[in-house]
């Protein structure tokens, strides 16, 4: 199967095409804006998702898949998904936006379904992993109420300006979650709360993602839907707690364009901190003895390995593509669904990830 991996030098693209190259079933293109130099042994193509003509080259090199890693994906539209379908490829992408993953399906299905091709988004650590766990963690429950994430990344890990420009993109600026049975308004990087992971305690903050519009759809009864960050080091946690008060408070502070800045001073601070990292998932529901109980799901990683997990599900999802083992009907979905949990075992074999499950009544 020919692939297109758009963005292949970057963060998440550069380590999908790394697990993808050996295997025999893919055709790997790496496309890049320079495409100058070999990509881990892969000859890249110069391939801008912004420049006009985007459509007719992609087109050009006949790909049966794209996978969409330029992010951040926060403002961006769905001109590379009309393109990879008009090319008659089936579409995969990272996108952790939550406009653009919750307003997918309606954009793209029908363009989707005439080309007879699959397009998913956010097949990434949201939502695809995380509805992986949820879906684990409710099967011995009857319904759940309560659904609460969090992730907590190592502070050596490699971030990426684009990762980091997405956070920026909602620092200070209000969304909506679903919290006691309503819809409330939240603020990107405020909203503080302790929370304990396997790799320790932390404060962490809430962040604006599509699990907070999609799951609410998706498990008709649930009162409370949360998501957090919480980074390693306090003082930079705090750091941006701050500016995002302050840019609550008025001051319209362009802060996505100090992305690349604020990465450099974020380095300074490696040294207070380890190459740890972590990930929470925790629902309460009602069991068959119409008791409350409460599941959660605990994830560790060492060795920088952090980064791995955004990438995973495109990888799997890449290699069923490849081996005819998708077999959903054609249109544009968020990614919810598609794998399970027990899918993701062995990539987390092979990177040393530790999981668990742990229960208590609620």
């Amino acid at each position: 199967m020919r692939t297109v991996v758009l963005g292949a030098s970057g963060n998440f693209g550069r380590r999908i095409l790394r697990a993808l190259k050996t295997d025999p079933k893919l055709e790997l293109i790496a496309a890049g804006r320079t495409g100058a130099d070999p990509i881990d042994g892969v000859c890249p193509v110069a391939l801008d998702i912004r420049a006009t003509d985007f459509e007719e080259r992609l087109s050009a090199l006949a790909p049966q898949l794209v996978i969409h890693c330029v992010g951040p994906f926060q403002g961006q539209d769905y001109h590379v998904t009309r393109a990879a379908l008009t090319a008659g490829a089936h579409y995969l992408d990272l996108a952790d936006g939550r406009q653009f993953v919750a307003g997918f399906s309606a954009a793209n299905h029908e363009a989707a379904r005439a080309a007879g091709r699959l397009a998913l988004s956010g097949a990434s650590t949201l939502p695809a992993l995380s509805s992986a766990v949820i879906e684990t963690l409710r099967e011995p429950l009857v319904s759940i109420q309560e659904i609460d994430i969090a992730i907590a990344p190592g502070q050596r890990s490699p971030r990426g300006v684009a990762t980091l420009e997405a956070v920026f993109s909602y620092l200070g600026r209000p969304f909506s979650w679903m919290h006691n049975g309503r819809w409330e308004r939240a603020w990107g990087w405020q909203e503080l709360r302790r929370i304990r992971f396997d790799i320790g305690t932390r404060w962490a903050a809430a962040c604006d993602v599509p699990d907070l519009a999609l799951y609410p759809q998706q498990y008709p009864g649930l009162t409370s839907v949360t998501f957090r960050a919480a980074l390693e080091v306090g003082i930079q946690h705090f750091a941006l707690w701050i500016l995002a008060a302050a840019r609550r408070a008025g001051p319209p502070l362009p802060i996505e364009r100090w992305a690349a800045q604020l990465d450099r001073l974020a380095s300074l601070l490696d040294m207070f901190g380890s190459d740890r990292g972590a990930m929470r998932v925790s629902i309460v529901g009602t069991g068959h003895d119409g008791a409350r109980h409460r599941r959660t799901w605990q994830l560790s990683v060492q060795a920088n390995h952090g980064p791995e997990i955004p990438c995973l599900a495109s990888i799997l999802l890449a290699r069923k593509f490849a081996r005819g083992e998708v077999r959903a009907p054609s249109g544009a979905y968020p990614c919810i669904g598609f794998l399970k949990l027990i899918d993701f075992e062995e990539e987390f074999a092979r990177w040393a990830i530790r999981t668990r499950v742990e229960a208590a009544a609620a």
